[in-house]
């Protein structure tokens, strides 16, 4: 996974696109890129006869770039960061905050690539891509965006349900200092609740919602159970973002989507009592 920021410090879990799945939309963008090539490249010798050679080497060279950064720079930015193989591989390119890749940035990753990849053969973006925790080459680094897989199954189980007694409460949380890592473990741990015995649950989901109200605001109402607080918060979180989402990639006209029901928690009865958390 990785840790995606956005622009309301909310942290994003989303999965970065694996080497070989864009080593393998980059082969599928390239035949496109090649075949354009080859059809241009006929169109020019074809006006040999007449044109001066000069030119044509000018024309040959402005064709060549032209493809090359033209062609990914108008697929992402038309298609909001996605070429054709990349959305054949179920990838997009998004901004390191979340949202949509922007013009400029399809740009500097176009010009980028065009000497990471196709200059030095792919060599740079490779290395750079192995030694980068979510996959980024070069381009990606100093444009400031991830590419990520859209097709991501369902792990973990079933997702955090908003506990209905919380519900008002949880729509003033200020999740901005919740760390990705803290959310994870929270998850987990509701995830496993049933499995786990009663003694040890009941501990280390004290523990656990005393470490996310360290960073979360306001305190959840008096003798809120642990298992109850952390679905509160994990649902608040996950809702806000699928809204920003929705809100930043639906096409414009469309109504707003309905608010997903995610899966109930495990049924297993809690253990009475709440928890203290810190002042």
């Amino acid at each position: 996974m990785a840790d995606v920021v956005t622009g309301e410090a909310v942290v994003l879990d989303v999965q970065a696109a694996r080497l070989a799945s864009r080593v393998l939309a980059f082969a599928i963008d390239l035949m496109i890129q090649v075949t354009m090539l080859f059809l241009l490249a006929f169109l020019i010798v074809g006006a040999s006869v007449v044109a001066d050679p000069a030119l044509l080497a000018a024309i040959s060279l402005v064709v060549d770039v032209g493809v090359i950064v033209g062609y990914p720079v108008l697929c992402e930015s038309l298609w909001r960061g996605r070429t054709p193989g990349k959305a054949a591989l179920g990838l997009r390119v998004v901004s390191e905050d979340g949202g949509p890749e922007r013009f400029r940035q399809a740009l500097f990753r176009a010009l980028a690539a065009f000497v990471e990849i196709w200059l030095l053969f792919g060599s740079v973006a490779i290395i750079a891509s192995l030694l980068s925790r979510q996959g980024r080459r070069l381009g990606d680094v100093f444009a400031g965006t991830l590419v990520i897989r859209e097709r991501v199954p369902v792990r973990g189980g079933p997702l955090p349900s908003m506990p209905p007694a919380l519900a008002n409460w949880a729509i003033g949380l200020e999740l901005a200092g919740l760390p990705d890592d803290v959310a994870l473990t929270a998850r987990q741990y509701i995830a496993r609740y049933a499995e786990l015995a009663p003694e040890v649950r009941d501990e280390m989901g004290r523990r656990i919602a005393t470490t996310v109200a360290l960073h979360v605001s306001p305190a959840p109402p008096p003798h809120t159970h642990p298992l109850a607080y952390l679905s509160a918060v994990l649902a608040e979180r996950r809702r806000r973002e699928a809204q920003r989402l929705h809100a930043r990639f639906a096409p414009v006209g469309l109504p707003e989507a309905p608010r997903p029901h995610a899966a109930p928690p495990p049924q297993t009865p809690p253990a009475p009592g709440g928890f203290a958390p810190p002042s």
